[in-house]
């Protein structure tokens, strides 16, 4: 019976394709308008199509490092290192997860850094919507504002290291500071304060790790993991002090200078 069936499955799928084959050739020499579509490279006389292929060239190129931007050139760095020494102190190996430390670091970047995006959307940003100033005044006016505030994070050793690797002339003002030399002293000085930080974060949790590791050895358990025992207590003081509170507090008026 199942044999029987199919057969005669297998025959009614070999008609109904020899139906819309049939359909498809009848179909296809028949008159049908079909846009034509060139694609090619010729000579461009008017400079404004050139000038148009170029800034939509420069936005693709923006839009592909934006990830970059939004890591090196904001608070971004400092937060999620923290984070994740964190979470390193307490032992409490994937928790919270990278998702969450990622999405709070995000979202605590996106209100350390909105006077920085306000003054670039009420200079820059809407002035060129409104056809009030050219594009390079509006790239200029743009990243004023995210020098200055990389200036304010930036320490003079770090920024005076790539000066002198560049051998370049030290400039007399923050707007003639080049971005190839402020970048990467930002993120070295991001980096230091984030560690300094964890350091600070790591102290007590320590001190929690060596009590519960003499308890136990004084107790003669060598075999028990002091971490099984340290991790309620760390994860209770951290709790107990609300500790999450305290550390966003602290990055966020860190970045103010408060």
């Amino acid at each position: 019976m199942r044999k029987i069936f199919k057969i005669r499955y297998g025959s009614v799928l070999i008609l109904l394709f020899l139906i819309c084959s049939n359909l498809f050739l009848q179909y296809s020499y028949a008159e049908i308008d079909i846009p034509k579509v060139y694609i090619g490279i010729e000579n461009q006389n008017d400079p404004s199509n050139v000038s148009m292929l170029i800034k939509i060239i420069f936005i693709l190129t923006v839009i592909s490092i934006a990830p970059a931007i939004l890591v090196l050139m904001t608070s971004f760095t400092r937060i999620v290192v923290v984070f994740a020494f964190l979470r390193h102190a307490l032992g409490t190996q994937q928790t919270p997860s990278n998702q969450i430390i990622a999405g709070l670091a995000l979202f605590l970047t996106v209100f350390i850094m909105m006077p920085v995006w306000k003054d670039i959307n009420n200079n820059a940003l809407q002035p060129y919507l409104r056809e009030e100033i050219s594009q390079d005044e509006a790239i200029k006016f743009a990243i004023n504002p995210l020098k200055n505030f990389m200036m304010k994070q930036t320490r003079e050793r770090d920024l005076a290291l790539f000066y002198k690797i560049s051998k370049t002339k030290r400039p007399k003002n923050i707007e003639d500071v080049p971005a190839t030399i402020l970048i990467p002293a930002f993120v070295i000085s991001e980096l230091k304060t984030a560690f300094i930080i964890s350091f600070l974060l790591y102290i007590p949790f320590l001190i929690i790790d060596m009590v519960v590791a003499s308890v136990l050895l004084s107790m003669g358990m060598m075999m028990l993991p002091p971490i099984l025992i340290s991790l309620p207590f760390k994860i209770m003081l951290f709790v107990l002090v609300d500790g999450w509170n305290l550390l966003v507090n602290s990055l966020v008026k860190s970045f103010f200078g408060v």
